[in-house]
């Protein structure tokens, strides 16, 4: 649970790191801009994206040591698809059901449209089994017969 929850919260910049204003702006694709002098900020996605950008083929230990992003998030990352592995890597992850090499994501991509099509089933099949709302019982079921077991 607390790792889910340190995912979740990016260190989003909520105060300018060189004048201190609380007022502080949302850019795009993990930057921060300050409105009161201009300094810009980067939450963990925007750390990990630019240190990959300059350091193409970077090692996920050397990315978390350079940019203090947790090896978890920078994983975490890479399974919501916000990163990849670069091409020709000689790591990659592994689908979570066939064990394939992939670069991003949780599954390749004959599984993934495995898991899709079995989700589409059970919501569809959850869906059908819906038959009323609240207190409602088999007509035949009524007073003291419905508590017989």
């Amino acid at each position: 649970m607390s790792q889910d929850l340190e995912i979740l919260f990016e260190d989003k910049p909520t105060r300018c790191e060189k004048c201190g204003s609380m007022e502080i702006e949302f850019k795009g694709v993990g930057e921060y801009q300050c409105k009161n002098c201009g300094f810009l900020m980067y939450d963990d996605y925007g750390l990990v994206r630019n240190y990959i950008e300059q350091n193409p083929g970077a090692t996920q230990t050397e990315v978390s040591m350079a940019t203090g992003v947790t090896k978890s998030k920078i994983r975490q990352m890479l399974k919501d698809e916000r990163i990849e592995i670069a091409p020709g890597s000689l790591v990659f992850l592994s689908c979570e059901i066939c064990g394939k090499e992939i670069r991003s994501g949780r599954y390749c991509e004959k599984c993934s449209g495995v898991v899709s099509e079995q989700r589409k089933k059970s919501e569809s099949t959850r869906n059908s089994n819906i038959t009323g709302g609240f207190a409602k019982h088999k007509s035949d079921a009524t007073g003291a017969k419905r508590f017989n077991r």
